[in-house]
């Protein structure tokens, strides 16, 4: 970790620039102005072939009870990721964060997936950076039940069709862990991530507007 950073100094590219060199910025709060470089000892990363889906995930995920989107509405997905809740009170999405990865979806590099309910609403999602064959997740949260697990499961699966390397999670949490998540070193972590930057991946490899259904994402995890 490193000091705080004039976060106006911060452009797209720069951030583009430090993802690939394996590093992520973070603020302390909604209501910090300050931005400050992460790179931890220890990195989470979800082995793309290694997500533990639950019969009750993969009934859910098969089902269909949500209806899974891509790039549909990333700002409500930001304002999801943004909003906390009873198991996250706090929330690191500040105001320049905000902007930069706004910034970064219009220009294709930033994706969410987003899970709706049988109404319309958004009940769940997850969005994320995507460089090379790898994808950096950056944030998720639900509304609804398990909604932000399918989004995972959905996301995994077009990763793993896309031909994606690498899942970065950042770090692991319990919850994280039990769906898969494990810790890497720094060393193991820059040369995966080396290995990922330099391969093409299509995280379009199931187009943006066709309703996938959770029986291929499944397949796909096969």
């Amino acid at each position: 970790m490193s000091g705080n950073v004039d976060p106006h100094a911060i452009t797209p590219q720069i951030l583009l620039r430090a993802y690939s060199i394996g590093m992520f910025p973070m603020s302390e709060d909604a209501d910090d102005p300050t931005l400050f470089w992460v790179d931890p000892e220890l990195r989470g990363v979800f082995p793309l072939d290694g997500l533990i889906v639950s019969r009750s995930l993969a009934k859910l995920t098969r089902s269909d009870r949500y209806e899974i989107r891509v790039d549909h509405d990333f700002e409500a997905v930001l304002d999801g990721c943004a909003g906390g809740g009873a198991d996250r009170p706090k929330t690191w999405i500040n105001a320049q964060i905000r902007s930069l990865y706004r910034q970064l979806h219009d220009r294709g590099f930033v994706h969410s997936v987003e899970a709706y309910d049988d109404r319309g609403a958004l009940a769940g999602g997850l969005y994320g950076v995507a460089i090379g064959a790898a994808f950096f997740g950056e944030s998720m949260f639900h509304r609804a039940r398990d909604a932000s697990k399918v989004a995972l499961v959905h996301l995994i699966a077009r990763l793993r069709a896309g031909g994606f390397r690498l899942l970065d999670t950042q770090f692991v949490t319990p919850h994280l862990e039990s769906l898969g998540a494990v810790e890497i070193g720094r060393d193991d972590y820059h040369a995966a991530l080396d290995a990922a930057i330099g391969e093409t991946a299509d995280f379009f490899i199931w187009p943006k507007d066709e309703a996938v259904p959770g029986a291929r994402a499944l397949a796909a995890l096969e």
